[in-house]
């Protein structure tokens, strides 16, 4: 029984606004899901891309991470180290291979493209073992030159070759007959990436695993092969035809629907309040400063020396009155560490809200000497409020968590508020406390601008 391998791209799905969160539980689940390969896009912020590949790569120990490469400049480098830390590095080498994709994306000739597959593949070959050439775009190209561009690839050092139908000109049996001519002449795996615009990706890579190919690329609701649909259909079908794939099949759809519940609700400039305990942290005054820096590592913050002593200090006093779960841990955070000295500082703010109006922002904040003022709509007062925030500032930065609790009760009880912002792959947590759960808010975040502004310069 040949079991064919999966190369999950979700995480390059083309204009993404996953969060840094989001993008490690979606890693998180493939891994549970022993998915073969999780991809990840070419590396555009070097700082928070290669933490998060970092990040994943120090829980996912069975899976191959595949980190993209080949036209940026700086693109295998930065894919060598975000991957040193992981137990399967791959480097995927994606060059295009028509005569328009090398023309127009490359700006270069064929000859020219023929080097550069050379170079940049013995470039990474020198580092990281498992390459991979991507012909983008191959059922485009021409079929003289495709086969020189994968077989410079393999001579090259490439360990395994994938073509994609990224145009999706191609019917199923054409596609398959397309694949097993690369198959047949290749030394090494062959994969298949295919288009799903006409519905027929499905189909495409059903029948080139029939022909001998050995691996599919498939995403989540993406737009490629549907990585549940090919799994059923491999479970249902693949035994009368001698394959199989190694993923665990009756989790299947549970993990799914997981990934998708986190894909259905990921925006961009998104404003969410955690309103359940899914952080499984329960601390007492037992425990000692390991065990509250690890806590805090596990909600994403790096504590620096100082900071942890500030922190376990507070931690002491809160733990001798009660357990300290996530959201106490966070307050402590959020109020104790890496206080700075304040850029700036909130004098004023007018609100518009209700339900048959757009909720607007007009906010007032002194930095230095200067007062600027910003006016905002938002879908709703706390996310007009940001925004308001972010244009005078001038700055958008990712809004990791919120969170709003009460610390007193009663009619005149306090809000208390946390945002976490995210910079460069960094957490940085500002607390807020008022009567006015938006001045609270508001507040919280300024607070943390300010720590990002301080460390930065």
């Amino acid at each position: 029984m040949k079991q064919i391998k999966i190369a999950d791209a979700t995480l390059c799905r083309k204009n993404s606004s996953f969060s840094f969160k989001e993008k490690i539980e979606i890693a998180r689940q493939l891994e549970n899901l022993n998915v073969d390969i999780i991809e990840f896009p070419e590396i555009e912020n070097a700082k928070a891309d290669i933490l998060l590949i970092k990040t994943v790569s120090s829980f996912v120990k069975s899976s191959t991470i595949s980190v993209a490469a080949g036209i940026g400049r700086d693109s295998v480098e930065n894919a060598i180290v975000a991957l040193k830390a992981a137990k399967n590095p791959r480097i995927r080498i994606e060059i295009p291979v028509s005569p328009v994709g090398m023309e127009y994306t490359c700006h270069k000739k064929p000859d020219k493209i023929l080097a550069h597959i050379e170079n940049i593949i013995s470039k990474a070959k020198a580092t990281i073992s498992d390459i991979e050439f991507c012909a983008v775009d191959a059922t485009r190209a021409e079929g003289d030159f495709l086969l020189k561009a994968i077989n410079t690839a393999i001579s090259a050092g490439a360990t395994s070759v994938s073509v994609c139908d990224s145009a999706a000109n191609l019917l199923p049996d054409d596609f398959a007959k397309f694949a097993a001519g690369i198959t047949e002449a290749s030394t090494v795996p062959v994969g298949v990436k295919c288009d799903n615009k006409n519905g027929l990706a499905i189909a495409q890579a059903i029948l080139a695993v029939k022909i001998g190919v050995a691996f599919v690329k498939t995403a989540v609701d993406g737009e490629t092969v549907p990585l549940e649909v090919f799994s059923d259909m491999v479970k249902n079908c693949g035994n009368d035809y001698g394959f199989s794939v190694g993923i665990k099949v009756t989790e299947l759809h549970r993990i799914i629907n997981q990934i998708r519940w986190v894909t259905g609700n990921s925006q961009n400039n998104s404003t969410t309040i955690k309103t359940t305990d899914d952080t499984n942290i329960h601390l007492d005054k037992n425990d000692d400063i390991n065990a509250v820096v690890a806590a805090a590592a596990k909600l994403g913050y790096d504590l620096s020396d100082d900071d942890k002593a500030k922190v376990y200090e507070e931690f002491l006093h809160v733990a001798a009155k009660k357990t300290v779960g996530y959201k106490e841990l966070e307050a402590i955070i959020a109020s104790i560490a890496l206080q700075v000295p304040a850029t700036y500082s909130l004098v004023n703010y007018v609100i518009n809200t209700g339900n048959i109006i757009t909720a607007s922002a007009q906010i007032t904040i002194k930095k230095g000497d200067e007062q600027i003022q910003g006016i905002c709509i938002g879908d709703g007062p706390i996310d007009a409020a940001f925004l308001a925030v972010e244009q005078i500032i001038g700055h958008h930065y990712e809004l990791d968590d919120f969170q709003i609790q009460s610390v007193t009760e009663g009619k005149e009880a306090m809000g208390s508020a946390i945002v976490k912002l995210r910079s460069n792959g960094k957490l940085y947590s500002g607390n807020g406390i008022s009567t006015d759960i938006i001045s609270a808010s508001i507040r919280a975040y300024i607070n943390a601008v300010n720590k990002i502004v301080y460390e930065e310069a």
